[in-house]
């Protein structure tokens, strides 16, 4: 199998800081399990897995131990990667996860996401 992954330190403008996240682009969704084995092996807090509709993305996020439901950087990073790797000149990104919409809006060299809240369990 072969799959472009990137590497992407959120919350900062130099190399080596934030926070990474892997992302890693698909045309199709791959079974859970391959996605979870790559998010292992990438070893970051959290991979980050999309698949593009048009101009609508659907999003998936892996910690190296299980598939979780909402997470804030790797969402970012995944729009860095669509807005400065693959061409996408829209100035916003919809993306529909397991906990909803999130949209990441594109604001000269800054990207703004509004962020839900939960109550605590």
């Amino acid at each position: 199998m072969n799959l472009p992954i990137y590497q992407v330190d959120a919350f900062t403008d130099h190399l080596f800081g934030g926070n990474p996240a892997a992302v890693c682009p698909l045309t199709e969704w791959l079974p859970a399990e391959t996605m979870q084995q790559i998010a292992n092996e990438n070893n970051l807090s959290e991979t980050a897995f999309f698949v593009q509709e048009g101009n609508h993305f659907h999003i998936r996020w892996f910690t190296p131990e299980l598939e979780i439901d909402l997470a804030g950087h790797p969402t970012l990073a995944t729009a860095f990667v669509i807005f400065n790797y693959l061409g996408y000149n829209e100035p916003s990104i919809h993306f529909t996860s397991k906990s909803g919409s999130l949209i990441v809006h594109k604001k000269d060299d800054l990207l703004e996401m509004d962020f839900p809240s939960r109550m605590p369990k």
